[in-house]
């Protein structure tokens, strides 16, 4: 069962699309969408990176950062955001730390759920439901932007 609104985000490390270190830290301030995804490069998993990379400008207006998480490699990562120029990082969750923080474990893999975070990182938006071709668009009106 997902996280609830309200409790505040686990905290994360991990390693990003570039081997760079990422932390929820790092966003403090901001509002962090991090939705959770089952495997890079499958059919619903692109439709839901690609509808982030369309709609990512509207994000970065709004000081809205986006991490995509899934228990791929960061080779596989690599891989995939080239192949899709995504312009957002994908976090490699290959010891399945933040997905089982985050009770998206689906028996190794994450389950398609995302959370919206606020800037002092409590939980405003659960998304356990998605529409992989609106999820990013969805989640703007949410937000009322």
């Amino acid at each position: 069962m997902a996280l609830a609104v309200g409790t505040p985000a686990p905290t994360f490390t991990a390693k990003d699309t570039h081997g760079n270190t990422v932390s929820l830290s790092d966003f403090a301030g901001k509002t962090v969408v991090l939705y959770f995804y089952p495997k890079d490069d499958t059919p619903g998993c692109t439709k839901e990176a690609c509808s982030f990379r369309d709609n990512y400008a509207a994000y970065q207006g709004k000081e809205i950062v986006v991490l995509g998480v899934s228990t791929d490699d960061e080779t596989s990562r690599q891989k995939f955001t080239e192949k899709y120029n995504l312009p957002f990082p994908l976090l490699a969750d290959v010891d399945k730390s933040i997905i089982k923080a985050y009770d998206v474990d689906g028996g190794g893999y994450a389950k398609r759920v995302t959370y919206v975070i606020d800037g002092n990182g409590i939980i405003s938006h659960v998304y356990t439901s998605v529409k992989t071709d609106t999820h990013a668009t969805d989640i703007l009106a949410d937000l009322g932007l």
